[in-house]
């Protein structure tokens, strides 16, 4: 993003898009500490480096993409929402992923797996009792 300053249409679609989230400004601890890099005697001077903390979730952003400090906040918010979703979206999967798993724990089995296993085990029987020695009976 090269603008100096962000819109308020821009501005205003990010707070629409945290609360679709359930992001609130007063989850978020906001810190601004001196960036690194380029930008010579601006960046030594001026904190431009965002850094958010969200206390719910435990996430912290960082952000130093650009030498204005309004466009780093901006950027450290889309930051974090990613983040976050992300995080949302791994949860679900995991949950979908272990009731896949239990529904096919209890699941029982079909016809054909049934009369494979009693045939694998008649198969086994069979060559087991071909190894024990044959007795003879004695004579009375």
């Amino acid at each position: 993003m090269s603008a100096a300053t962000v819109s308020e249409e821009r501005q205003a679609a990010l707070a629409r898009r945290l609360a679709e989230v359930g992001v609130r400004e007063a989850d978020l601890d906001e810190t601004f500490v001196r960036s690194g890099g380029p930008g010579g005697q601006n960046v030594n001077k001026t904190a431009t480096c965002v850094m958010l903390h969200h206390r719910p979730t435990g996430i912290q952003v960082k952000c130093q993409a650009s030498r204005q400090q309004g466009l780093n906040r901006f950027l450290a918010r889309h930051l974090l929402l990613a983040k976050i979703e992300n995080l949302r979206r791994q949860k679900a999967a995991q949950q979908r992923a272990e009731r896949e798993k239990a529904r096919r724990q209890k699941r029982g089995r079909s016809r054909a797996a049934k009369e494979r296993i009693l045939a694998d085990k008649a198969h086994r029987a069979a060559r087991k009792e071909a190894r024990r020695p044959t007795r003879v009976e004695p004579e009375s």
